[in-house]
């Protein structure tokens, strides 16, 4: 059997990104945290992880974590139900999930779910930012434990619950669609348009465009990582973007920003695949998940 602090000891290492700030997570010193993860290679005859800035985990070593993130929750779970096994070392140890989220569910309803489930568990949640298309990605390589993802079919080990649809809107300020759009919508028109994206991932504004003007449109586009400072730059007259219409209906309501097409939204349907694990911990978060979402996602 695997030493579990070895196993802990990894874990922190990649969720914290260096072994100085694991070492800080765990209260011990950074040699001791070296130490630990060289026996723990030696006894299991390969690198786990590829030392840089952050660290990050080999597929061997993403396989480990999983297990030590799986055995901890297992073990908080088990503390919880029998008082009694708790000890000081256990107090104060908190059990941490790490879940894949993509932006705009964080900066619209997934703030509500980690509210509910941190205040009846006590257990600390580490969020990782990715597109929607991509978050099933942590999922196989056992980097997280859940993850709010668009893929519906189950990831291996992991069962599938549709959430619903985040609803975005092609928006942009009054001014700018008078600039650019002073003769309507075309693809001309739309490519010479600055728009907003959040990443090289991000495909909306290019599914959106495709979808209205059934062809392909190559966007200029701004790089904007951040949901808020999608809005923001819309208000501003930056460029356009599909935002979340939780974020911009007061917006449009207001006049404050415009629909590039009135009554063309695009809906993005997300789904929450989490690890096939029987632990209560893990069932409250995917209740607290199930209704944070069901009071924004459209059915």
């Amino acid at each position: 059997m695997l030493d579990t602090a070895l196993l802990a000891t990894l874990a922190t290492i990649v969720r914290e990104g260096s072994f100085e700030r694991a070492a800080r997570a765990l209260h011990v010193t950074p040699s001791a945290v070296s130490q630990r993860v060289r026996l723990l290679e030696e006894r299991v005859g390969t690198v786990l992880v590829v030392r840089g800035q952050p660290c990050t985990a080999t597929e061997a070593g993403n396989r480990l974590c999983r297990h030590a993130e799986t055995v901890a929750l297992l073990e908080h779970d088990l503390r919880r139900e029998l008082p009694g096994l708790q000890d000081d070392a256990a107090a104060a140890t908190r059990t941490t999930l790490r879940v894949a989220v993509n932006a705009d569910s964080l900066g619209t309803w997934f703030v509500d779910a980690l509210a509910g489930f941190t205040a009846g568990t006590g257990a600390l949640v580490d969020v990782l930012i990715d597109d929607q298309d991509h978050t099933s990605t942590w999922l196989r390589r056992g980097q997280v434990l859940a993850a709010v993802t668009s893929v519906a079919a189950p990831v291996q080990g992991c069962r599938s619950r549709k959430l619903g649809a985040l609803r975005y809107r092609a928006t942009a300020s009054p001014a700018f669609v008078a600039q650019w759009f002073a003769a309507g919508l075309t693809a001309d028109s739309l490519a010479q348009a600055p728009s907003l994206v959040f990443d090289h991932k991000d495909q909306l504004q290019a599914q959106w465009a495709r979808r209205v003007l059934r062809r392909d449109v190559v966007l200029a586009a701004h790089r904007l990582p951040s949901s808020h400072a999608f809005v923001s730059a819309a208000l501003a007259g930056v460029g356009w973007g599909m935002n979340p219409e939780p974020l911009v209906q007061e917006h449009l309501a207001a006049g404050r920003l415009v629909e590039l097409l009135p009554g063309r939204p695009l809906d993005v349907v997300l789904h929450w695949q989490v690890a096939q694990l029987q632990s209560p911990v893990l069932d409250q978060l995917t209740r607290h998940v199930q209704m944070a979402a069901a009071a924004i996602l459209a059915r």
